[in-house]
């Protein structure tokens, strides 16, 4: 196997966090799969909600870093919001990340540590906060059309975002996903 232990270990974290959730995966699954002993992942994550944590700050860091180059190749509003729904639609049909670890482990909310819920949290909070960014970028711009405040817009298209991923999920198909979203889209796109 190429990789560090930790990124291994972090790797299948996040494969068991998307198919079976928090609640659903122990050491002993994560040791198994990567071929190391319980021992070995305590030695780098002193318990599951150590582990868990890092797979989402990992997932946030990802994010963060495809927002940055996109806001620097790309300043228009509309293309960003497409380049954030073509992500998902690749990681979708891929079955790359087929759903997001943060959405699936917020399901989970009532039952997880409060490390864990907290950091789930900011994640929401984090993509909601940058979806407004450009929401009222490109309200700005003149190339969408807010009903609501920005904030009360990113906090809709976020959670439509999601509800596709379900959506796909739920049906197996991932053009779902696609359809979804375009029409997402079109109703924040005003026709020129």
């Amino acid at each position: 196997m190429s990789g560090t232990t930790v990124e291994r270990i972090v790797g299948e974290g996040r494969r068991f966090i998307m198919t079976h959730g928090y609640n659903g995966f122990s050491y002993a699954d994560i040791a198994g799969a990567v071929g190391i002993r319980k021992a070995s992942i305590h030695h780098h994550f002193a318990g599951k909600n150590d582990l868990v944590v890092a797979v989402v700050e990992q997932s946030r860091a990802v994010i963060r870093m495809q927002v940055a180059s996109l806001a620097q190749a790309e300043p228009d509003a509309v293309a960003q919001l497409r380049a954030y729904a073509a992500y998902w639609e690749r990681c979708i049909a891929d079955d790359s990340a087929p759903f997001c670890v943060a959405a699936i482990l917020a399901a989970e909310l009532p039952s997880l540590p409060d490390d864990v819920a907290f950091a789930v949290r900011a994640h929401f909070t984090e993509l909601s906060d940058w979806l407004a960014r450009i929401l009222a970028v490109g309200a700005r711009q003149g190339s969408v059309s807010l009903i609501g405040t920005p904030e009360e817009e990113a906090d809709a298209f976020m959670s439509a975002i999601y509800g596709a991923m379900l959506s796909a999920r739920a049906f197996g198909d991932p053009a779902r996903f696609v359809s979804i979203t375009e029409t997402l889209l079109a109703r924040v796109v005003p026709l020129r």
